[in-house]
């Protein structure tokens, strides 16, 4: 879920998701704008507790949720939870998990994670107060929600209906990147609470030094275009001693100040071409400036400036330590959020290979931590072999989870891609298959309405694992329903 860490914003809401996160790379997750593609965007309100660890802390904060019941077969239709990642959850967005909904008749809720978007704790994001901000109290306030709404749904069908009875629903979990991430653990935690998950893109794994992402992105570029960024980074590094402020003027991020920040910035540009579906957008340009003896500093800086600010709605501010260091909760709170959990649990930092590297090795290891240094304070270290001790990392012991990969996708390295039948996994292989394609259809971002796979370079490919997706949702459903009806 956003760096994802990790990278670029979430505009979304999942991702982005994610609802689910998925935005900036930085984050790990994106973004959804115009109401057109929601669901729906009706707010409603949970009292959640905020410590679920402690037995002596009662306190409690609004969490803020959604629901869309027009599928939904009164009274033992099934439940979908889409899990909202790291940044605004602004409604149930109108991807694929519509198509699921009306082929199951199942109610689709939304959960928004908290500390994001307009469920946060506290008045202030002062470190002291990101105590609870984690994904193990994230969990167990699914696991509490999950409760008050089936609660609360079957009291009112039970007005609605003029009767009275118990019916317990099945439900089942839904997540892309950090959220994909969250679905999986909850089946691994709560596995009486859900007939299954879909784990897309998930990042079960938490990875200290992720070099693995840096050299993703090079194979999804190909050889022409990998070179090509190789040697815009350098001529970018070579700038930035003979005139640094020009450089960033050229990018519009004149408010980095800090180098290694301006760096992980042109870093994470690149990455957004593949990790949502656009690959063409950068490597066309740049492949032609290249062979055409062009300007690669310019037609990577247009690609930013076009692309990059113009459509996916990107901002230098996002890399900003200043922004970052900002404890007033605002709409851009998410950026020093999911850097508290990338500095705390999960790290993916995005470092460069010793060799063949398309970033700058100055975004090396001691960046981050001098980055959550600064962020948080000397004492805040990213737990990671916690973090996977925790939950198994990709060696994740738990049944009926699905996992989905797009071909493309740097983060599918922090996921699981072996297959069990318990633990079914499958990759998505096309051109611009991306972050959470099987969700999202082609490109990942901005939405494409129902996920539609047409624009896919290989619809059949995206079409075929959601095939597989729909049997084990079925049959897990069904599965499900037995063990219900048996403990009437």
């Amino acid at each position: 879920m956003a760096t994802a860490a990790i990278g670029f914003l979430m505009l979304l809401s999942y991702f982005l998701s994610l609802s689910h996160g998925l935005v900036q790379p930085r984050r790990i997750s994106h973004g959804l704008s115009e109401s057109g593609k929601y669901l729906t965007r009706d707010e409603l309100w949970f009292n959640q507790t905020l410590d679920h660890f402690s037995p002596y802390d009662h306190r409690r904060f609004r969490q803020r949720y959604y629901e869309y019941l027009d599928h939904l077969r009164v009274p033992d239709g099934p439940i979908f939870l889409m899990i909202c990642g790291e940044g605004p959850c602004n409604g149930i967005p109108n991807d694929y998990i519509s198509v699921l909904a009306r082929k199951f008749e199942a109610g689709v809720v939304s959960l928004e994670h908290r500390y994001y978007g307009k469920s946060s704790p506290f008045n202030s994001l002062a470190t002291e107060n990101l105590k609870y901000l984690s994904s193990k109290q994230a969990l167990s306030d699914l696991a509490a929600f999950r409760g008050y709404y089936q609660a609360s749904l079957l009291e009112s069908l039970n007005v609605k209906l003029n009767r009275s009875g118990k019916v317990d629903n099945p439900w089942f979990f839904f997540g892309a990147s950090y959220s994909g991430a969250l679905s999986a653990w909850f089946r691994l935690k709560f596995p009486h609470l859900t007939c299954g998950s879909l784990a897309s893109s998930a990042v079960v794994r938490a990875v200290y030094e992720f070099p693995e992402f840096d050299q993703q992105i090079g194979e999804s570029a190909g050889p022409e275009c990998k070179a090509a960024l190789q040697e815009t980074n350098k001529l970018v590094e070579l700038g930035l001693k003979v005139n640094n402020k020009a450089v960033k003027t050229l990018f519009n991020a004149t408010e980095l100040d800090v180098d290694g920040d301006f760096l992980y910035f042109v870093a994470d540009a690149q990455v957004m071409a593949f990790q949502y579906g656009n690959p063409d957008k950068l490597c066309v340009p740049m492949v032609e400036a290249k062979k055409n003896g062009g300007d690669l500093v310019e037609a990577y800086a247009k690609y930013v400036r076009e692309y990059c600010f113009g459509v996916f709605g990107l901002s230098a501010k996002t890399y900003s330590r200043k922004h970052l260091l900002d404890t007033a909760i605002t709409l851009e709170s998410s950026d020093r959020l999911w850097w508290f959990q990338v500095c705390t649990e999960v790290a993916y930092f995005q470092v460069a290979p010793a060799n063949d590297s398309i970033r700058s090795h100055q975004v090396n290891t001691e960046y981050h931590l001098d980055l959550c240094k600064s962020l948080f304070g000397k004492g805040v270290y990213p737990e990671v072999d916690a973090t996977n001790l925790y939950y198994g990392g990709d060696r994740i012991a738990a049944t009926k989870i699905v996992f989905t990969n797009g071909s493309q996708d740097p983060w599918r390295q922090a996921s699981k891609q072996t297959s069990s039948p318990d633990l079914p996994s499958y990759i998505i292989t096309c051109h611009n298959c991306g972050h959470g394609s099987d969700l999202r259809g082609c490109p990942q971002s901005p939405l494409i309405i129902e996920g539609d796979s047409k624009n896919c370079s290989s619809p059949d490919a995206v079409n075929k694992v959601r095939q597989h997706i729909i049997e084990h949702i079925d049959l897990w459903l069904s599965q499900c329903r037995g063990v219900l009806r048996s403990s009437i």
